[in-house]
């Protein structure tokens, strides 16, 4: 890893846990070692992100560290600075909240400006949520899309599960999608009544956790499955 001022740093983007589950069990080494070496980090919350680099690496030196917040009270202007860390020659990291930077989580405008500002970008491996909940749902993972949060108004979202039902029949395309946790359960109330019958629904929630949940069954199906999933993290798949 770089750490001389004659050249640019590099930006490493570091997966973290989906939950409180041991680090090293659901992520690499490469991870471990990125964290020790690294010492200038991108975050969405500085607790959380500190926490986490304590969980992976216990005897790394927590006051060396520079941690510049990214999050829906960030003002555009301040992001460039960011990187000056980089063009000092230092190697960077940005840490996701949960899952993996950029991918339904900040990130992407930091790492846009280092692509422009010609700072090699590392993607380093580890748990998406989105990828695992696709790759255990026997739905069609040659052709989806993640279309983020439904809309909260009830006449609004039942119109726009419809959408995606038709596009996912017109297309045969799955589509992804998540909820506040709080109604997770309200919004697979809304799936089985909206959706027709024969259309499949995948619910993964807890991933990689010791209370994982993953089940595909059609929308009809669903009305004899009992489940909680009332604050905790899921993701939701449509495929007609």
């Amino acid at each position: 890893m770089s750490d001389t001022t004659n050249q640019k740093g590099k930006l490493y983007l570091i997966p973290t846990t989906l939950g409180d589950v041991p680090p090293l069990e659901v992520l690499p080494i490469s991870i471990k070692r990125a964290i020790e070496s690294i010492d200038h980090y991108v975050v969405e919350n500085e607790k959380t992100a500190r926490h986490f680099i304590k969980k992976v690496s216990p005897r790394k030196s927590q006051p060396g560290l520079q941690l510049f917040a990214l999050n829906k009270f960030t003002e555009a202007a301040e992001i460039p600075q960011f990187l000056e860390p980089c063009l000092a020659g230092k190697d960077m990291g940005i840490l996701s909240e949960a899952g993996c930077p950029g991918i339904a989580d900040p990130g992407a405008a930091v790492v846009k400006l280092a692509h422009q500002k010609h700072i090699q970008v590392v993607p380093l491996v580890g748990p998406s949520s989105i990828v695992l909940a696709l790759m255990a749902s026997g739905l069609n993972g040659q052709n989806f899309a993640f279309n983020g949060y439904l809309p909260i108004d009830s006449a609004e979202r039942k119109k726009e599960i419809k959408r995606l039902e038709k596009k996912s029949k017109d297309e045969n395309q799955s589509q992804l999608f998540i909820e506040t946790p709080y109604r997770n359960n309200k919004l697979l109330e809304e799936l089985q009544r909206s959706l027709n019958g024969s259309t499949f629904i995948c619910v993964a929630c807890d991933l990689t956790l010791g209370t994982e949940y993953i089940r595909t069954k059609m929308a009809s199906e669903w009305k004899n499955e009992k489940v909680d999933l009332h604050k905790r993290p899921a993701i939701f798949i449509i495929q007609a």
